[in-house]
C-alpha cells in the first residue's frame, strides 16, 4: 500500500510507493545466473575462469535470502496477539532491532536498527513478531524512508493500538563506495502515529526509552 508523507520543511506531500507483492513476469533462476554472467562480462572479467564459474549461483542464491521478504505477507507475523495481559497498559518498546536491506536505487546495502513502540489497546503481540516484521521490510528493494512508514503503517492497521513509533537508523552502502563517500554518515528517519504524534510527552517519553532523547530536541521526530 502506498504512504503519503508530509515534507514539513516545503509542505508538500511525498507518496512512499510500497514494493510489490509478486514481481510481474518473474524469469527463472537460469534467467537470473545469465543476467549475472553479462553483469560480470560487462565489468570486464571472464565468468568462465575458476574464481567466477560458480559466482552465478553463488549471487542468485544470495538474492534469494536478501528479497525474501517478497515471498512473505508482513501482517501475518502479528496476527497471534495475547490479550490477557493483567492490566497492562503502558508503552511497549522494543529496541536496537539489527537489519540489512538493499536501497532500491543502486541496489546498494543499507544497515542499521529500528526502534519499536506502541501503546497498547487491549492486546499485545510477542516481541519476536516485531524483529520479523522488520525483517520482512527490509529484505525487499525500498529507500529508508519508505521502510519507516510501511512498518508503523503496517502495525497500526493490525493491531490497532493507541499509538506506534518507528525509528530507524542506518548508514548506506552508496554514500560509502560511490558519490560524496561519506563512510560516517547515519541517517535516522520516523514515523508516529496516533498518540505518539499528537503527545509531546509520550512522544519524549519513547524516544527516552529508545535512547534517542539526548541527541533529537523534543518534537523533532513527529513526521
Amino acid at each position: 500500500m502506498d504512504t503519503l508523507v508530509r515534507d514539513h520543511s516545503t509542505g508538500r506531500d511525498h507518496v512512499l510507493r510500497s514494493a510489490p507483492e509478486k514481481p510481474p513476469d518473474r524469469p527463472s533462476r537460469a534467467e537470473a545466473e545469465l543476467a549475472v554472467r553479462t553483469l560480470i562480462r560487462w565489468a570486464g572479467d571472464d565468468p568462465d575462469r575458476e574464481g567466477l564459474l560458480d559466482t552465478p549461483g553463488r549471487v542468485v542464491r544470495a538474492y534469494e535470502q536478501w528479497f525474501a521478504g517478497y515471498g512473505e505477507e508482513p501482517g501475518g507475523h502479528l496476527e497471534r496477539t495475547f490479550e490477557e495481559v493483567s492490566g497492562y497498559d503502558e508503552m511497549v518498546v522494543l529496541r536496537g532491532i539489527r537489519f540489512v536491506s538493499h536501497c532500491e536505487h543502486h541496489m546498494a546495502p543499507i544497515v542499521g536498527r529500528a526502534h519499536i513502540g506502541y501503546l497498547p489497546r487491549n492486546k499485545v503481540v510477542g516481541i519476536s513478531k516485531l524483529a520479523r516484521l522488520v525483517q520482512v521490510y527490509a529484505r525487499r528493494l525500498q529507500i529508508q524512508e519508505a521502510m519507516t512508514a510501511t512498518i508503523a503503517d503496517t502495525l497500526g492497521r493490525v493491531l490497532a493500538p493507541q499509538g506506534v513509533a518507528v525509528v530507524i537508523e542506518a548508514t548506506h552502502g552508496r554514500m560509502m563506495s560511490r558519490g560524496v563517500g561519506q563512510s560516517e554518515a547515519t541517517m535516522v528517519t520516523s514515523r508516529m502515529l496516533g498518540v505518539f504524534r499528537d503527545r509531546t510527552e509520550t512522544r519524549q517519553q519513547c524516544l527516552v526509552r529508545i535512547g534517542l532523547d539526548g541527541r533529537f530536541r523534543s518534537g523533532s521526530l513527529g513526521a
